[in-house]
């Protein structure tokens, strides 16, 4: 097969580069870490790029490094952290969005979901991808996928449960 060429590598970045950091954002939660985690898997595809003409969905293969370099980030996440002797500015908030509220609720919950079951919900949910290819992604069983999808609605669910002013199925009664 011929080798892929830096050419094409560009074209399926510029077409790409938007959901994966969609993708990232999800699974991390700050746009900062969402950009180290699409530039770090882009680094890494692009290394690969002249080897990789047998794969024959690029998506998924690129989808499944994405993964693996947020969940890698975690593991080992302490070794990014710089001590500084000043405080960084912080960015003034402007006037909130519609649906902003919504959005920090979702945000809030997702984060506290443990890094697998986060990358599963985000997968599967938010990125609609099936259970086999969620199970390829992470490198492991579709059994895994499910029960990890099942704790972390459990999660989400009593997390959304305590919220003020949410109405829970007895309340109906």
């Amino acid at each position: 097969m011929p080798k892929r060429t830096d050419g094409e590598y560009l074209a399926f970045v510029r077409g790409r580069v938007t959901g994966l950091r969609r993708a990232a954002y999800l699974l991390c939660g700050d746009s900062h870490g969402a950009d180290d985690i699409v530039q770090e898997t882009l680094t890494k595809l692009y290394t690969r790029w002249p080897r990789i003409s047998y794969v024959e969905n690029l998506d998924a293969y690129v989808n499944t490094m994405l993964v693996r370099v947020f969940l890698d980030e975690r593991r080992r996440g302490w070794w990014k952290v710089a001590l500084l002797d000043w405080l960084p500015e912080r960015a003034t908030p402007g006037p909130p969005a519609a649906g902003v509220e919504d959005r920090s609720v979702v945000h809030t919950a997702l984060m506290g979901l443990p890094p697998r079951q986060r990358a599963v919900v985000v997968l599967r949910f938010l990125c609609d991808l099936p259970v086999r290819d969620v199970a390829h992604q992470l490198g492991c069983s579709e059994g895994t996928v499910k029960s990890q999808t099942a704790h972390a609605l459990d999660r989400l669910r009593r997390a959304f449960d305590e919220l003020p002013g949410t109405v829970t199925v007895q309340d109906r009664r």
